[in-house]
């Protein structure tokens, strides 16, 4: 009779197993790592839209104005394509400025939440941004709506807080 070689039933059954422990270990690591990216991609773009709004007020703005929104920022090539289309890196991307007026300087606002929240989502937290330059994050996927700046501030609602 021939010797036959090979793995048996149970010996494969066993690396199947520990390949599916291996798994289940490694899969909610790479998408909380995969958010991590994201928001660090999202506090980039809103960083650099803060900055291309103070480029703008110093060039195209006379010192004096903001940009309105996202296609004119692209338009003077202060921000790449992606980002004026309002979508990059799993989030959402708003921005709304307003011209000066007798009593109210040059404002925006900018917002960005995740396309999707929760575990498997792109993220788990919402960023915004104004002429203050200042980043605020909150949790969740709730975009801070632009409005216009009260009387001596310009901090958001209640739960947002600065990024440290």
């Amino acid at each position: 009779m021939k010797k036959e070689t090979g793995f048996s039933l149970i010996e494969l059954l066993i690396v199947v197993a520990i390949i599916g422990i291996i798994a289940a270990i490694a899969i909610p690591n790479l998408l909380k790592s995969r958010q991590a990216a994201n928001e660090s991609s999202a506090i980039g773009s809103t960083r650099t839209m803060g900055t291309s709004q103070a480029t703008w007020q110093s060039t195209k703005g006379k010192g004096k104005e903001f940009a309105v929104n996202l296609p004119a920022l692209a338009a003077e090539s202060h921000i790449d394509a992606q980002l004026a289309a309002g979508s990059k890196s799993g989030f959402a991307f708003a921005m709304v400025g307003t011209l000066s007026t007798a009593t109210v300087p040059s404002y925006f606002d900018t917002s960005c939440e995740p396309q999707s929240a929760g575990i498997f989502g792109t993220g788990t937290r919402s960023f915004y941004s104004n002429e203050t330059f200042v980043i605020y994050q909150q949790d969740g996927k709730v975009a801070i709506t632009a409005a216009p700046p009260p009387a001596g501030t310009r901090i958001p609602a209640a739960p947002a807080s600065p990024l440290d």
